[in-house]
């Protein structure tokens, strides 16, 4: 049974067996798939943003230069959420800033869902006890905060009336199912559901255990 992360020292502990590892590792590296940098990292800071730049120099119809109209008219939705604009009164100010800065933060977000990923898969499958240090709980708080919200669009949920009315559609078809739980847990919608509640208390609970506070739950 999963335990709330909690402070100990300098760690921060939580209990997740390997089922529950592998569900959120899982959804982390479909995050990870759709917010992988464009450009390939060169290691060097500066190079990377020449680069990024280079890429995303705008054509004069304000489109990027070399960009396919319809593949960037079908860009994932899921992305305007995890890589917001940064202006929302002015749509060209909006393209500038995503234009000087999308590039680096797709890679941070990775940078954060990789070293999420691997403290998940470095804990030995008979283990349920994560412990993860300072800068692996601050990797692991930026993961589920992503993933969460990738799991969200793909769900629809927006607003908390979005999410009731989720909550009501899963209770009906449970009720269509006659409660029997067998079924239950096979139901896609259901299943959802249940990981994205999962994965808020988790992502709650880190976020708790870093600022001192602790959810018993």
């Amino acid at each position: 049974m999963a335990r709330a992360f909690r402070r100990k020292g300098g760690r921060f502990v939580a209990t997740l067996d390997v089922g529950e590892r592998t569900i959120v590792a899982a959804l982390m590296e479909q995050t990870r798939t759709l917010l992988a940098p464009d450009v390939a990292s060169t290691g060097d800071p500066l190079a990377d943003l020449f680069a990024s730049l280079e890429r995303e120099l705008e054509a004069p119809d304000g489109m990027p230069r070399g960009t396919d109209r319809a593949a960037f008219a079908d860009r994932d939705p899921a992305l305007a959420r995890l890589l917001p604009d940064g202006h929302s009164g002015d749509p060209q100010v909006a393209a500038e800033f995503r234009r000087l800065t999308e590039q680096d933060l797709r890679r941070r977000k990775t940078e954060a869902l990789t070293a999420a990923i691997d403290a998940l898969a470095a804990i030995p499958e008979q283990v349920d006890t994560v412990s993860l240090d300072r800068p692996q709980a601050d990797a692991l708080l930026v993961a589920l905060t992503d993933t969460r919200l990738l799991l969200a669009e793909r769900l629809g949920v927006r607003t908390e009336d979005d999410m009731s009315a989720l909550e009501a559609r899963v209770s009906l078809r449970a009720d269509e199912l006659g409660h029997k739980s067998d079924d239950r847990s096979e139901d896609p919608l259901t299943f959802a559901v249940a990981v994205y509640d999962f994965l808020t208390w988790l992502q709650e609970s880190l976020a708790g255990a870093l600022l001192g506070r602790r959810l018993f739950l």
